[in-house]
């Protein structure tokens, strides 16, 4: 399995771990979508913290699927848009636990979550242009300014933990030893008060938000498809696979 769950004390923990660099192919992200639904529905969960194992917490897609057949864009695009759904409308809070590179659908995923803490050492990016794709901006833009997603997304530049701390999208910044225990540290908190009065509470915050989270990714999903039409985005595909530069 690319993940693991178990649940103790009210705390869901689902931890990704499939090396070298936790990224996931279709039938990976459909499995992960649908345990997080079932979590969900558990009242032995209260909360959710999702964290990860290896050099790094999600690197997205698994783009040597997409390179051998780019009709795999379509069960991708809907795994990556029903995960994120399940964590941004979850009945259960979400805590998000960062460690290394948070790249493509790691963004998403941080993104849709309610409580994001990182370790120094985590780095956020989206390389999808370089990659031949679109995506992930909707969820970055719920982390950061406008500008800063514009800049980040053109560019693939990166920015670290402490940046995303400045600009507020994260909760708290602390060694990697201490990432693990910060987010269960949070989650306790949250798992000891009323789980109805929780839900209430995350249901309302989320219907106050300025605009649809998922039809905004939607929207950005149907460019994907688009981009995958282009010769540019083959060439991207085969020259990160092959480890060369793209010639465009």
């Amino acid at each position: 399995m690319a993940f693991e769950v178990a649940i103790e004390n009210g705390i869901a923990e689902m931890v990704f771990n499939k090396p070298p660099v936790n990224a996931f192919n279709s039938t990976e992200w459909a499995a992960i979508s649908r345990r997080l639904d079932e979590l969900g529905v558990d009242d032995s969960a209260r909360v959710i913290v999702i964290r990860a194992e290896g050099k790094g917490f999600c690197a997205g897609v698994d783009i040597k699927e997409l390179a051998a057949d780019s009709s795999k864009i379509i069960p991708v695009n809907k795994g990556n848009y029903d995960t994120f759904r399940a964590i941004h409308l979850n009945p259960k809070p979400v805590i998000v636990a960062l460690h290394g590179f948070v790249l493509g659908g790691g963004i998403g995923i941080s993104g849709a979550a309610d409580i994001i803490v990182a370790s120094e050492c985590a780095r956020f990016g989206v390389p999808e242009v370089d990659r031949g794709a679109m995506g992930g901006g909707a969820h970055l833009q719920r982390m950061f300014p406008v500008q800063k997603v514009r800049y980040m997304y053109y560019t693939g530049d990166f920015i670290d933990a402490q940046e995303a701390y400045r600009l507020g999208a994260v909760e708290r910044v602390v060694s990697k030893d201490e990432l693990r225990a910060t987010a269960l540290e949070i989650a306790a908190k949250i798992a000891d008060k009323s789980s109805p009065m929780i839900q209430l509470a995350k249901e309302a915050l989320t219907g106050v938000e300025d605009g649809n989270l998922e039809d905004k990714y939607r929207w950005e999903q149907g460019f994907t498809l688009q981009a995958y039409t282009e010769g540019d985005s083959q060439e991207a595909r085969d020259a990160f696979v092959e480890k060369r530069d793209a010639k465009f």
